[in-house]
């Protein structure tokens, strides 16, 4: 994808208007402020200098789920019949309604067009074991996994449980303990001691959420972004490899610590150029399998036994200046301004 050809497709429409949707009610808020942040900047001063004939707005939802919009606070009832027809409204939350296919529906009902996944595909992506399910019907490998929906209060029925989940460790490495719609790391525990398992299991359920257990692989963590229209337009991009510096894996402070945080070359340095070519090929495949739209994000680990293990989907990856797939872009020679033109020019073409 060159960034001319981006530029170009992204304004079919003469002078847009976007309006940058972000903040929001979820765990992943920051990294939305953030994201949201990061393209309004880059669209307004497009804008500015002339090199994009649009015109850019922030839309905020408060941490409430009032919506900020033009100097006034509104219910999304009415922020949705306020905006103005014609407008784009891109995309800029992560996790929670504004990822997980409410606010999709919301937007379709209302009769705007925006960025990213429908509902349907945004809602799988959130569902982390339904993801599992679509990803490995269509070829790709997981990591062993269970979810717990909930705790048996008879302690055979735990007993039974535990000894199920203890069970899938067969290498000795562990678990990853997530909540299973949940997405930036948040409230994900990695345990290395079955004696801590059923503590970060409570822990997850006991905060209303069901509980995703994983066995933790060993390996180069890679991610890979994937951006187009049909199938036959889709592109990858080239991979990136993820290095942590102070965590065992790549937790929140590895994501966003701009200081401190992990290392991420571009293309990846630990693995051949046919594993990097088995991951593009890779996300091209999770991204068609959930069906989403536009653009996605897929992180895998690539095993020391030689096996590619999909860890998550990402429908709304992050933009913000830490995120994984303006870097990848940036690599191809997409700078962060065409791919943000990209990504209107798609949600246009709805």
């Amino acid at each position: 994808m060159k960034s001319e050809d981006t530029r170009s497709s992204a304004s079919t429409t003469p002078n847009p208007l976007i309006l940058v949707l972000h903040g929001g009610t979820s765990t992943e808020r920051a990294v939305s402020l953030q994201s949201g942040a990061a393209v309004l900047e880059a669209l307004q001063g497009a804008s500015q200098s002339g090199a994009w004939a649009g015109r850019a707005e922030a839309v905020l939802i408060d941490a409430d789920g009032r919506w900020s919009f033009r100097d006034e606070v509104l219910s999304e009832d009415q922020a949705l019949l306020a905006i103005p027809p014609g407008a784009v409204v891109f995309n800029a939350l992560h996790g929670g309604r504004g990822e997980g296919g409410d606010i999709q529906s919301a937007l379709e009902n209302a009769g705007v067009r925006y960025t990213g996944s429908g509902p349907a595909a945004s809602a799988l992506c959130m569902d982390k074991a339904s993801t599992r399910d679509a990803l490995m019907l269509a070829g790709l490998e997981c990591s062993p996994g269970h979810l717990v929906v909930s705790l048996p209060a008879e302690a055979e029925a735990m007993a039974v449980l535990m000894a199920q989940l203890n069970g899938m460790n067969t290498d000795g490495h562990g678990w990853f303990v997530k909540p299973n719609r949940g997405g930036s790391s948040a409230g994900v525990q990695r345990v290395t001691h079955s004696e801590e398992l059923l503590s970060a299991v409570e822990s997850i359920i006991t905060s209303g959420e069901e509980a995703l257990v994983e066995v933790a692989i060993t390996g180069v963590e890679l991610s890979a972004g994937v951006m187009g229209r049909s199938e036959a337009e889709l592109i990858a991009f080239t991979p990136v490899e993820i290095q942590p510096r102070q965590a065992a894996w790549f937790d929140e402070s590895e994501k966003y610590d701009d200081k401190n945080g992990a290392r991420e070359p571009c293309p990846p340095e630990s693995v051949p150029a046919l594993v990097v070519e088995e991951v593009k090929l890779a996300a091209l495949t999770a991204h068609k399998a959930t069906g989403c739209y536009g653009y996605s994000r897929t992180d895998f680990i690539y095993s020391q036994s030689g096996c590619l293990i999909v860890l998550e989907v990402n429908n709304l990856p992050g933009l913000t200046p830490r995120s994984l797939l303006p870097l990848e872009a940036a690599k191809d020679g997409v700078s962060f301004l065409d791919l943000c033109l990209a990504i209107l020019s798609l949600a246009q073409d709805k």
